[in-house]
């Protein structure tokens, strides 16, 4: 049920000059999900980290997969921030948890492009990072997350004029906390970020298969200890 809800590449094909998305479950099944959505001359794209991996993951990505599709098509929503404001109402209510349960829902970056020269970004402890001109240039998310939250303000739309060249990446913690190497170490996003920029001039193909390839070199033997989504999107 999950791989039917995630988009096709044909779809990323019709929708984008080139993109890709690294999708590297931990299980069968994901708390990872990335999202896609064309409206109005809009087109909706996401990556999410739901709480926890495996089938309670899987159930939660379910979820908000289908309330980011009733936040555009039934109640019209078009910033990024409102959906995500609206989204977390929607999670909160299914889920129907007690106040003290403050862990269940999902992180996310969300992004609408409006198909001209504008992109919107807003984020739930998921930042945006944007290479331009060589230069890694990170947009950091409302430190809060999808769902229940004691101190929930209204989350913050980001507006960027897209320049040609321009690579964004949208991402889960999963690659960047990794364990690996001699010593068992994290990656870190410091390194994530060393492979983005360097990888950023290759075409979107060529960025999977390099990132794919160097997470399973730095994994070796050990266990991979989350689900692994990362987007790329160039214009």
């Amino acid at each position: 049920m999950q791989s039917a809800i995630l988009p096709s590449e044909k779809v990323l094909v019709q929708l984008f000059n080139d993109s890709m998305v690294l999708f590297k479950p931990k299980d069968i099944v994901s708390g990872d999900f990335y999202w896609v959505e064309e409206k109005d001359d809009k087109v909706f794209f996401a990556v999410a980290d739901c709480t926890g991996h495996g089938v309670p993951g899987a159930m939660v990505s379910v979820l908000g997969h289908n309330s980011l599709n009733r936040r555009i098509n039934e109640y019209g929503l078009r910033d990024a921030g409102k959906i995500l404001d609206t989204l977390t109402e929607l999670v909160e209510t299914t889920l129907n948890k007690n106040a003290t349960e403050v862990n269940d829902g999902m992180d996310i970056a969300l992004c609408v492009w409006d198909k001209k020269d504008k992109l919107e970004y807003a984020g739930a402890n998921n930042s945006l990072y944007l290479i331009q001109n060589g230069e890694l240039i990170e947009t950091k998310p409302d430190k809060q997350p999808i769902g229940k939250y004691i101190k929930r303000v209204p989350f913050t739309t980001h507006k960027f004029k897209i320049e040609k060249g321009d690579s964004f990446f949208l991402f889960s913690d999963g690659y960047a906390d990794q364990f690996g190497a001699p010593k068992g170490k994290k990656l870190k996003y410091s390194n994530f970020k060393k492979f983005l920029i360097e990888l950023a001039p290759n075409k979107c193909s060529d960025i999977h298969n390099e990132l794919d390839s160097r997470f399973e070199e730095w994994r070796g033997d050990l266990e991979q200890i989350d689900d692994v989504c990362i987007m790329n999107v160039k214009f």
